[in-house]
């Protein structure tokens, strides 16, 4: 889930933290020190969250969330308070906040947090549009189907790749639609007009992809009873789909990159080279470097064939676009099971949200296609769904996440205390401040940790 966040807090130091520690996981973090300044901020750009604190220059934080809430009112806002301030914290939720945190907080629980608000939003605009008609089911680029943020990057890159004639590597996870993507840069190129070639490269023996690839004369082995063309040349003029390019034998990858450097091939068995013309499109789950690293993908045929990579993301970072996928199966299928089902119950679309689809798009499909089958009525409903989805619990994810490396809240406070003391490289009374702690309380909470000595 890539984000962008607003943080609005008085103190810089505080801000430049937050920034630092979110922007690693992809996140686009902007920050101000005043309230004022926060809430234009907020109405220039579309922010998925906001942070505010309660303590401001120009206005306390309860103010600001009243006014983000009023003109804002699809923007999350999480409010952070001095410890053991419940009274703002309840004060800020009736004001419209959608979660409160205490300082000090932990990074990796203020980015749980967000999340979590993130997503309560997106289930909410998703079942609220669900009620009134619908998703559009506009298709940005012919073939494929995503409103999504993560979707808007492919469909730029597709844009700007497809008419060239560079190659291209797709990865992500099994199932998020590769092939798909293939065909899209295919059908927006010049070479639309002919062959788009595919080929599993982990479905065919090692022994037989050089001749599934270059093809074969009469002769070159056991059952060889004629002349065979092989893919490069069909798709001469067209696309080549070289999919799970992972897997391709160690001994076969040498030919291949022959092949792409000089555009030529040679039939097994055969003496003379065939020019080809053909446009390659690779794909893989895996992490090809780890491969180079290991020994088991060549680096100078990783290079050759990452010259633009496209990034499909997985389903479950892709929000709303679950729905919009998922209703767009359901009427494929009810029309070829010749059934009257029109969609989604409300109920049923929460549980899609909810689940995080480890067999992405593929898995959603054939899900709707089962809950299609066995539909009664004109929506697929609860019941219809397989038990891992209607029985999922997003809670327990949620839950994995907090205690993967759970501490004592001493602990916690302790390494927050020391990672707020490196950023202001030892300062204490700018620490004590950034922590809301007089310069004192500070001190002894030093002596306790040993963090000084008496």
């Amino acid at each position: 889930m890539d984000l962008r966040i607003l943080v609005i807090d008085d103190d810089e130091a505080y801000c430049k933290l937050v920034q630092e520690s979110l922007e690693p996981e992809g996140w686009s973090v902007s920050w101000c020190t005043r309230g004022e300044d926060g809430l234009e901020l907020a109405r220039e750009a579309p922010f998925d969250a906001i942070v505010t604190d309660m303590m401001l220059q120009d206005m306390n934080g309860l103010q600001v969330c009243r006014r983000l809430v009023e003109n804002l009112s699809e923007r999350p806002v999480l409010v952070v308070t001095a410890f053991g301030d419940m009274e703002a914290a309840v004060s800020a939720m009736r004001a419209g906040a959608s979660d409160f945190v205490t300082k000090p907080v932990e990074m990796a629980h203020l980015r749980t947090l967000i999340q979590g608000v993130v997503r309560d939003r997106y289930r909410v605009e998703a079942v609220k549009r669900l009620a009134q008609g619908g998703f559009s089911g506009g298709q940005p680029v012919p073939g494929i189907l995503g409103e999504s943020r993560a979707m808007a990057k492919v469909y730029d890159v597709i844009r700007r790749v497809a008419p060239t004639e560079t190659t291209v590597l797709l990865s992500g996870e099994s199932g998020t639609g590769k092939e798909l993507v293939a065909r899209a840069l295919h059908e927006e190129s010049g070479r639309a007009q002919a062959a788009f070639v595919a080929i599993n490269c982990a479905a065919v023996p090692g022994n037989l992809l050089e001749s599934e690839l270059f093809g074969h004369v009469r002769g070159a082995f056991t059952d060889a009873n004629s002349d065979r063309t092989g893919l490069f040349e069909q798709a001469s003029h067209g696309t080549l789909f070289l999919d799970e390019i992972g897997e391709m034998p160690l001994e076969m990858q040498p030919k291949l990159l022959r092949a792409l450097q000089e555009r030529q091939v040679r039939p097994v068995g055969g003496n003379k080279l065939v020019t080809v013309h053909a446009r390659i499109i690779a794909a893989t789950n895996r992490d090809l470097e780890s491969r180079v690293a290991a020994g088991r993908f060549r680096e100078d045929l990783y290079y050759r064939l990452n010259v633009v990579q496209i990034c499909i993301p997985p389903l479950r970072s892709r929000g709303n676009d679950v729905l919009l996928l998922a209703g767009h199966f359901v009427r494929r299928f009810a029309e070829r099971m010749g059934k009257s089902v029109a969609g989604l119950s409300p109920e049923a679309s929460r549980k899609l949200l909810d689940y995080d689809w480890p067999g992405n798009v593929r898995q959603l499909e054939n899900s709707m296609e089962r809950a299609v089958a066995l539909a009664s009525g004109a929506q697929v409903t609860v019941e219809d769904l397989a038990d891992r989805i209607r029985q999922h619990d997003p809670s327990s994810r949620l839950a994995e996440t907090v205690t993967e490396d759970i501490t004592t809240l001493e602990q916690q406070e302790r390494r927050h205390i020391e990672h707020v003391l490196r950023m202001v490289n030892g300062n204490k009374t700018q620490a004590a401040r950034l922590l809301g702690v007089n310069r004192r309380t500070l001190y002894r909470k030093l002596l306790r940790d040993g963090t000084i000595s008496s």
